[in-house]
Order: structure tokens, then sequence, then C-alpha cells
């Protein structure tokens, strides 16, 4: 019943900025904790960012400083600021939303960090 759909992915150089955003069904999102999460080639997918209902932000620490994870509840949507991107951010990313205690995903979108 929980839809997401993560859209903004795409190609861009080295020390580029890219906002992903993640459109959420639902008055169910204004109560629930959202993140993205990204999985590189060979990689486990691997938590970057959450926030909750209330606005409580967690960034992992290779992305600290960088990305800015933000909701608009009044649109369901919640979106990912990307800054400083280095070819290591190269991914695909997904929106990830908490809804009784369940997770549901999005399909993701590709970020390519790339001269």
């Amino acid at each position: 019943q929980v839809q997401l759909v993560e859209s903004g992915g795409g190609l861009v150089q080295p020390g580029g900025s890219l906002r992903l955003s993640c459109a959420a069904s639902g008055s169910i999102f204004k109560a629930s904790p959202m993140a993205w999460y990204r999985q590189a080639p060979g990689k486990q997918r691997e938590l970057v960012a959450s926030i909750s209902s209330g606005g409580i932000t967690n960034y992992a620490g290779s992305v600290k400083g960088r990305f800015t994870i933000s909701r608009d509840n009044a649109k369901n949507t919640a979106d990912l600021q990307m800054n400083s991107l280095k070819p290591e951010d190269t991914a695909v990313y997904y929106c990830n939303a908490l809804v009784q205690f369940k997770g549901y995903w999005g399909q993701g979108t590709q970020v390519t960090v790339s001269s």
C-alpha cells in the first residue's frame, strides 16, 4: 500500500551537486521516518541519511557536511541535496519509509559522478 518514487538521479561531474526527491503515498508519510540508502556495484546497501517525522536527521560519516536530507510533509516528499559529489558517491540511491515497523523501498535512481 505504501509506494515511493525516486527522481533526480543522473550524471554529474566531481564537485557538482544533485538533488534527489522521493515522493511518498498517503498521509502516512507525515508520521513515517524517512531515509536515503545507496548501493554501489559489489557493495552492500548502506544508509546515507535519515530524518524522523519530527525532523531529526542522521548522516553517514562519509556524507556528513556534504549531503542534506529534508522533508516536506505537505507535499509528501523527502529530498536529498548532494553537494561536493565524489566518484565514490556513485550508486543507486533508494528512498525508504518505515511504516508500522516495516520498511518500504522505492525503485531507486542512479547517480553517477564522473568526469
